[in-house]
């Protein structure tokens, strides 16, 4: 499906250079002079390595159809996740580098969706939010009572994360697996 460059938005898989990208991060820029254009960061789906790229709205580019399918996380090995398909309980064997940094979330059982283009999985999409326990933080310095500062805290992922004054040690706290950070604490 053709789009206009102005309308490429993150997640978004399009064909650019003869080569397969993901859109990780676009931002809308109106310069003073000149026309508007749409700034692009891009993840190449078979290397990894990154692009900043500029779209102007007249420009089309092809964003490609992505199938998706659920599917459960099974375990891992050195360089190697296994999934199992939910409807057919066919099992995939897929590299760590399709999940990226998010694979610190996945847990044994997680139900995920497996993005393909062309039967080729490019992706996993995990749940927006995990719950995590914090095994590690600092103690709260008396006099910070500010609601806008923030505390490290090493989760039972071993992920450092900054979270607010009053978590503390055993506390299940809900991280956002998109960017790394604290969104609540876990409702008992």
């Amino acid at each position: 499906m053709k789009i206009n460059g102005n309308a490429i938005k993150p997640g978004n898989i399009i064909e650019h250079q003869n080569m397969q990208w993901r859109a990780i991060k676009c931002m809308a820029v109106k310069p003073g002079k000149g026309g508007a254009f749409n700034q692009v960061e891009l993840k190449n789906l078979k290397t990894g390595s990154k692009l900043n790229e500029r779209f102007r709205a007249n420009e089309v580019v092809e964003r490609l159809s992505i199938d998706t399918r659920k599917y459960q996380y099974l375990f891992s090995t050195d360089d190697m996740m296994t999934f199992m398909d939910a409807e057919t309980y066919e099992q995939i064997e897929l590299p760590v580098t399709l999940v990226g940094e998010q694979k610190v979330f996945l847990q044994e059982g997680m139900q995920v969706i497996l993005e393909i283009v062309d039967d080729q999985p490019i992706g996993v999409d995990l749940p927006e939010q995990v719950i995590q326990e914090v095994i590690e933080t600092e103690l709260v310095v008396k006099g910070q009572t500010a609601s806008s500062s923030y505390k490290p805290a090493i989760l039972d992922n071993n992920l450092r994360i900054m979270v607010p004054p009053h978590i503390t040690v055993g506390t299940k706290v809900i991280v956002a697996t998109i960017d790394c950070t604290y969104v609540g604490k876990e409702k008992t």
